[in-house]
């Protein structure tokens, strides 16, 4: 089949296009940056240049397709513009995305969405209105609504506050085990459900291990050489606090604590553990020796 990825060489969509080629697929990566077209084609898959942004661009390259696997992402220091409405920005590719899915014809979509899609707290807003974009496309357009849950590798900040500090401060709690994901888990369901029939609109929640935030920090201490290293468990307000000295936009500081509250009280998971995956292969502890390699490499 020919297949469209969207975001570039990222922590999905590379080991994405790698499985889906290594299955025959024809494979066009989307890419804003002309200096991943030979790392893009030297996985085999043809190289598209442009942006999310661009809706001409989007549905020329989507035109012929089979599937599309679309995600919604910002530039790496998004969070620290204070000139940029993160959600906004981000739904506004939703807008793109459905504009070029209707003028491309294309009528299989795979859609990286998030957990709390369905009640959109804070930062997680921009996927609860993606999603409701999306749906606005006719009936006979199939779509697979991917939901994973929270990323390890967000687990990559602390790694200064670990130097600089001695500990994890977070507003999530230290003993709730919640779910957590591995992008590598993440892109071999989306190649599974790529090979699935479509039919209408359906949704998949995407799951690797289930810890608390004392098992992260005992579990990365231990990898890192500092097995007594504490989840310390501090107030909205000061998380906010430290969000903003860090140089964080206030708006995103606000969004991404009130995005915090319901992963600490558990009600983020509701519909999550009425259709509980699965879980992937990818343990924190798998995750751990990579955190273990960045930190040594953090200087």
């Amino acid at each position: 089949m020919k297949i469209v990825v969207t975001g570039s060489l990222g922590n999905i969509s590379k080991p994405l296009t790698t499985e889906l080629i290594q299955k025959g697929h024809q494979v066009t990566v989307i890419s804003s940056s002309n200096d991943r077209k030979a790392a893009i084609e030297a996985l085999g898959a043809r190289a598209a240049i442009g942006t999310m942004e661009d809706a001409d661009f989007l549905a020329q390259t989507f035109t012929g397709a089979d599937i599309v696997y679309v995600m919604e992402t910002l530039k790496s220091d998004a969070f620290f513009d204070h000139s940029l409405d993160v959600i906004e920005a981000t739904t506004q590719i939703g807008r793109n995305y459905k504009e070029a899915i209707e003028r491309s014809g294309v009528k299989k979509i795979v859609h990286l969405s998030s957990i709390g899609a369905d009640k959109g707290p804070g930062l997680l807003r921009f996927h609860y209105n993606v999603e409701n974009i999306l749906r606005e496309l006719p009936e006979d357009v199939s779509i697979k609504f991917m939901r994973p849950v929270g990323f390890y590798y967000v687990l990559y900040q602390f790694i200064p506050m670990i130097k600089q500090q001695g500990a994890i401060f977070s507003n999530n709690s230290l003993t709730r085990k919640t779910p957590w994901v591995s992008p590598l888990d993440i892109a071999a369901v989306i190649a599974e459900e790529i090979e699935k029939p479509f039919e209408g609109r359906t949704i998949r929640y995407i799951a690797s291990d289930e810890i608390s935030g004392a098992d992260i920090a005992r579990t990365l201490g231990e990898a890192i050489g500092k097995p007594d290293l504490q989840w310390v468990e501090i107030s909205d307000e000061q998380m906010v606090d430290g969000l903003l000295a860090a140089g964080m936009a206030p708006q995103t500081a606000k969004g991404y604590v009130e995005m915090n509250i319901p992963v600490r009280d558990g009600t983020l998971y509701d519909d999550f553990y009425q259709h509980k995956p699965v879980l992937g292969k990818v343990k924190l502890t798998d995750f751990a020796k990579d955190f273990a390699a960045a930190y040594q490499q953090n200087q």
